[in-house]
């Protein structure tokens, strides 16, 4: 059984971001461990993200658009990002650039499925189905899948279905990107959208969004899609599906343990990764895989800070409860954050990098009423939570004592 400082339990995205930031700090020294039984490689995902791209980052991109238009029934908006970029990287270039970062580190790989994570405070031994032992390692970042810590007041799904059109003729504009588009049919609890990200003015990714508490079918995902072309004036019978991605977020105010033990830490979306109000998750996983890395070259523990700022995590509560309860219009609210306020701070507000004066501007923005009332529901719902935590807590007591 190998013993090594660090296993990276995870190949997807959040693992290889870690891996890659290991490299670039040249952590070679490291004892390194990857534990997955697939070798992630090939397009199975596109991540869409906004910032300033690094000089590594940079070359992995297929696209990036210093304009985005964002359009609701009532209006079309062409916004200027400058200084920001709106950026699509696709996962073969990532998957790549960690399998790169594993030779160049020395790692260790083992092809195979995690069970269990046995903390006993000096070491974590990982497990397979089998419970027999696979590695020994002094600190574990886990980014598989894991469910919240509990369940949230709020829980819904982003959940989107997006082809890649190829057509033998000019039909995109390859120098802007459709952030969200609301002229798509709203469902009767939720937000719907679609979106279009132009890698040449001949391929692009069309894709159907919704925000809602579950999932639809196949035929309905192809019957949306199918819909959105036609109000982008697309003639399908003219255009080649080339390529065809599904997936699905969580949207929810549940908290995740980002630290489930004393050496075991979770990243990507187990690790808080994803914001809760509009599911994206990449820029966060690239903060957590830096400060990763960063930890572990000046000798301390690899623990990132929380993704997202506490206030920002409440703000996302209360604008969830005011959708799920139907209190406010999904494509209203969103109209109205674009219109009150800069694209450069929206954006930055979503990524979890606003201040607390340029919260309180985004704040503003939400319609008054409707928000109050979430804000009362939130409030009464996180005391009945407390109540019932310390009911449940006295009654353990009484039946252990």
């Amino acid at each position: 059984m190998d013993n090594v400082d660090l296993a990276v339990v995870g190949g997807g995205g959040a693992g290889s971001l870690v891996l890659a930031a290991l490299d670039r700090h040249d952590l070679r020294g490291l004892r390194v461990a990857v534990v997955d039984p697939v070798r992630k490689r090939g397009q199975d995902r596109t991540w869409a993200f906004w910032g300033t791209p690094d000089a590594e980052l940079e070359p992995m991109l297929s696209a990036s658009w210093r304009r985005v238009e964002v359009t609701t029934p009532a209006r079309r908006r062409m916004l200027d990002l400058a200084p920001l970029r709106y950026a699509m990287l696709r996962s073969g270039p990532l998957y790549a650039r960690a399998a790169e970062a594993e030779r160049r580190l020395g790692a260790t790989r083992i092809d195979a499925a995690v069970d269990a994570l046995d903390d006993d405070g000096a070491g974590v031994t990982v497990r397979d189905g089998d419970g027999a032992a696979l590695l020994r390692a002094r600190w574990v970042l886990d980014s598989r899948p894991r469910p919240p810590r509990r369940p949230g007041r709020t829980s819904w799904l982003q959940h989107f279905r997006g082809w890649w059109l190829e057509s033998a003729t000019p039909v995109f504009d390859p120098d802007r990107a459709v952030l969200m588009d609301f002229r798509t049919p709203q469902p009767a609890r939720g937000v719907s959208f679609g979106y279009v990200l132009p890698v040449s003015d001949r391929y692009a990714l069309v894709e159907y969004t919704e925000f809602s508490p579950a999932r639809i079918d196949d035929a309905a995902y192809d019957a949306a899609l199918r819909g959105y072309a036609a109000l982008l004036g697309l003639d399908l019978g003219a255009l080649t599906v080339r390529e065809v991605e599904d997936g699905v977020i969580p949207m929810t105010d549940a908290p995740f343990a980002r630290r489930p033990s004393a050496r075991v830490v979770r990243l990507g979306t187990a690790g808080g990764a994803t914001r809760p109000s509009t599911g994206f998750t990449f820029s966060a996983m690239r903060r957590q895989a830096e400060q990763v890395a960063r930890a572990v070259a000046a000798g301390r523990a690899p623990v990132p800070r929380p993704a997202y700022p506490g206030r920002h995590l409440w703000m996302d509560a209360v604008a969830l409860r005011a959708w799920d309860r139907g209190a406010v219009d999904g494509p209203q609210f969103f109209d109205r954050l674009f219109d009150r306020n800069p694209p450069e701070r929206v954006l930055r507000f979503l990524d979890g990098a606003t201040g607390v004066a340029e919260d309180l501007a985004v704040m503003r923005s939400s319609p008054l009423l409707p928000m109050t009332s979430a804000v009362a529901g939130d409030a009464a719902g996180r005391l009945r939570a407390r109540l019932t935590a310390a009911s449940g807590s006295r009654s353990r007591s009484r039946t252990d004592a």
